[in-house]
């Protein structure tokens, strides 16, 4: 199978490496684009685990999303631009957009998303959507 964040590459050398084991993801966008990976899989634990705890969905917000990551058809994810995050940083960001269509219609989810190491492994804090 394909990679959903890269389909030049094969998913089990890709994002399944960090689906099955978060601690082997080095930096914010091989973490930003194993989530994608997450959301075309509806992989809902790792999404869980790779979210940091002060900002995690609760249990209705997990199941809205995982609900919703259903009911679209995922197209591509483009990473735009980094900052920090290197494998000795503590923190960084990921500015992305990823296509998808619902209802027919194609839709863009641009963000610039930041990240930082929680238990030893980077974890998603939280994003801030752009126009």
């Amino acid at each position: 199978m394909q990679c959903p964040c890269n389909p030049e590459n094969l998913y089990e050398s890709c994002c399944q490496k960090a689906h099955n084991n978060i601690n082997t993801v080095n930096t914010p966008e091989e973490l930003m684009r194993s989530r994608y990976s997450a959301f075309v899989l509806a992989n809902m634990d790792y999404l869980q685990k790779s979210h940091h705890s002060s900002t995690r969905p609760n249990k209705r917000e997990k199941r809205e999303i995982e609900a919703w990551t259903k009911t679209v058809n995922w197209l591509k994810l483009e990473v735009l631009k980094t900052t920090m995050g290197k494998i000795s940083d503590t923190a960084g960001t990921v500015e992305f957009k990823a296509f998808y269509i619902e209802n027919g219609k194609m839709a863009v989810i641009h963000e610039n998303s930041n990240f930082t190491r929680e238990n030893g492994h980077w974890v998603y804090v939280n994003g801030k959507h752009k126009a």
